[in-house]
């Protein structure tokens, strides 16, 4: 056992266990270890973690901690005495790491595919005209009732189907109840949610909670892909946090309420040291709320992907309700391959003159004609 390992250097006790867990440092500087498996939900048996301890070893929230705990009958928790490992490595291993903020960010090169085996049109349209790639940041711009929801399930299925080597996380913020139990019973990823009966501090505490844990599992090597919904309801509860002590914007938008939100929107980033923060958001509009448009128009040009849902192909029941020309992906030469791109930039062209939703409904027809993208651009060839 080296010196630096052990807060006690005395030998093991009979009431010693292990332990481990997500570690979230609480304002006094202590800390305690989440289970992962409760998306983010605290409770009072959850170890507890001595300042002396985060603060030797350098831990930081999000960390995934196993350690060695004394349990006491005075505590309903027991106190970490001893950390054995953080984020699958020894304190040794991690020496060298380079924090998340000493990374060099380079443009995505890397396609994420999304096509699933059972031919779903959605990421199969994902796929050729706004391709994600590993760091991008990408946003789904939707009005109410068009599939947003529904294009993260589709998205998350295809990361977890395709990619095995990227961890996916998910952070549901004022969500309805209903979706928050759909999604924790569907979708086999890291979930973090807070539906909307919860109080407006566990929104917070989660989303800096669930972006913290996305760049510890980077600043590991790992390729993390991390969706938000939404970035619209996260901002509105920074917004109803911030009180009223600063100056106010049109619709009621406190000037500093998106500092947060864009902090956590521009985390996504492909690190040349190696791993990526890919952050797939969605973004509501058309609600009638002028704080809502705001906040869209702040968070508007600052990803290199968007994909816009159109209210009318929605009514038609046109899924995805993709508006062609006003979505698409920066710099897609370099995810998609040459076939791949000559057929989008194709298909783009022949659509460019028709309405949103005549040319939603022709495209999701041809795809419809075909099992897969291969098969689809095969059909364009002739």
């Amino acid at each position: 056992m080296s010196e630096e390992q052990a807060l006690e250097t005395e030998k093991p006790k009979d009431n010693e266990i292990a332990v481990s867990g997500i570690l979230d440092i609480l304002q006094n500087k202590t800390g305690q270890l989440l289970d992962p498996a409760r998306n983010g939900k605290t409770k009072p048996s959850d170890p507890f973690v001595p300042r002396e301890l985060i603060k030797r070893f350098k831990l930081k929230k999000g960390n995934f901690i196993e350690a060695k705990a004394l349990h006491n009958d005075k505590f309903p928790n027991p106190k970490v005495r001893f950390i054995e490992k953080v984020d699958g490595a020894t304190i040794e291993e991690r020496k060298g790491r380079y924090s998340f903020q000493q990374m060099v960010s380079v443009a995505p090169d890397e396609q994420i595919r999304l096509e699933a085996k059972d031919g779903r049109v959605t990421t199969r349209i994902m796929d050729l005209f706004c391709p994600i790639g590993k760091g991008t940041r990408g946003l789904i711009v939707a009005p109410p009732r068009t599939g947003k929801t529904t294009l993260l399930h589709d998205i998350a299925h295809g990361v977890i189907e395709n990619h095995p080597e990227c961890h996916c996380i998910v952070l549901l913020v004022d969500e309805r109840p209903e979706e928050v139990t759909d999604f924790k019973r569907s979708v086999d990823a890291e979930i973090y949610a807070s539906s909307n009966d919860e109080e407006l501090s566990n929104h917070l505490r989660l989303a800096e909670l669930a972006i913290e844990r996305a760049k510890r599992l980077v600043e590991a090597g790992k390729d993390v892909v991390f969706l938000l919904d939404s970035i619209t309801r996260l901002a509105r509860a920074y917004n109803a946090a911030s009180g009223k002590g600063g100056r106010t914007m049109t619709g009621g938008l406190d000037v500093r309420a998106l500092e947060k939100p864009r902090q956590l929107f521009s985390a996504a980033r492909n690190c040349e040291e190696g791993g990526s923060l890919t952050i797939i958001a969605t973004a509501l509009i058309e609600t009638g709320s002028k704080m809502d448009d705001l906040i869209f128009q702040e968070f508007k040009g600052t990803g290199n992907m968007e994909m816009v849902l159109d209210r009318k192909a929605a009514e038609l029941r046109l899924w995805p309700a993709i508006n062609l020309n006003a979505s698409g992906t920066r710099k897609e030469e370099l995810l998609l391959s040459g076939k791949s791109l000559e057929g989008a930039q194709f298909l783009r062209r022949a659509l460019a003159g028709q309405k949103i939703e005549d040319a939603a409904e022709a495209m999701i027809d041809r795809f419809s004609q075909t099992k897969s993208n291969e098969e689809f651009l095969k059909l364009l060839d002739r």
